[in-house]
């Protein structure tokens, strides 16, 4: 069976002098291999032939079988690493938390352990009898969410 391992060394050693990044890479029992690959400025279908053909010439099909699959990382897809938090940075996103919450915000800051959204809350203002629109910060550790993904808004 091909190694998850090896595949990840494979594409990470061709795209390394390019602008992309390596978001996910699955091998299956059955030698199903799958390759997510992005980038801050789009995936050119060219650019996944190429490096589908590179995978291909280093994996021998008379020594063991297998499907190849590359792909850009889908739009609608949660964010698999922090890579992709950067490149949404300032872009709306939904988060939904382990504890079941969900919010839908601006991503603004990203950092190694958390990011931050910037959320409009209705809240109670001192003084008022009705709630407000008030923008509010909120900052989740990388372990308290489910998931995170773009939001596609059509105006």
């Amino acid at each position: 069976m091909i190694s998850k391992d090896a595949v990840s060394q494979l594409v990470t050693a061709y795209i390394a002098e390019s602008s992309y990044f390596l978001v996910d890479v699955n091998v299956s029992p059955d030698n199903r291999i799958s390759v997510e690959i992005d980038s801050f400025h789009g995936v050119a279908l060219d650019y996944c032939i190429a490096l589908s053909k590179e995978i291909e010439a280093k994996f021998d099909r008379e020594v063991e079988d297998y499907e190849l699959e590359v792909s850009s990382a889908g739009l609608t897809e949660p964010f698999k690493i922090i890579t992709q938090y950067e490149k949404n940075k300032g872009k709306e996103v939904e988060v939904l938390t382990k504890t079941g919450q969900k919010l839908i915000g601006t991503l603004t800051r990203v950092t190694a352990t958390e990011f931050s959204i910037r959320v409009a809350m209705k809240e109670q203002q001192e003084g008022s009898k009705r709630k407000t629109l008030v923008d509010k910060e909120i900052t989740f550790n990388y372990n308290d969410i489910k998931y995170t993904k773009y939001i596609i808004r059509f105006k």
